[in-house]
């Protein structure tokens, strides 16, 4: 298994039920494809560097896991379908 960081930035009009359904759900994808979690970290509210579709803010989550090679492709699939991310990166950590 390889050692993997997801970061991802929701809207910031989601109050805080959906906030935690969207960390849910992604949570839930990569444990029901074989990944382990080791620590998820929420940053909360922030400013972005830039405008993203008019907006100056976004809500960071950083996801910390274990996975096999195909967990981050079908991770980004998920996350480029959802329309409350506004933007996500997926990183492979060296061991």
């Amino acid at each position: 298994m390889n050692q993997y960081e997801v970061l991802y930035v929701i809207t910031p009009e989601l109050d805080d039920e959906a906030n935690q359904s969207v960390q849910d759900k992604f949570a839930k994808i990569i444990t029901d494809n074989g990944g382990e979690i080791e620590k998820t970290d929420v940053w909360g509210k922030r400013r972005l560097a830039y405008a993203i579709d008019y907006k100056t803010e976004g809500f960071y989550v950083l996801v910390n896991f274990n996975a096999n090679p195909e967990l981050p492709r079908e991770l980004e699939r998920n996350l480029r379908n959802d329309e409350r991310i506004m933007r996500y990166m997926v990183t492979r950590k060296e061991a």
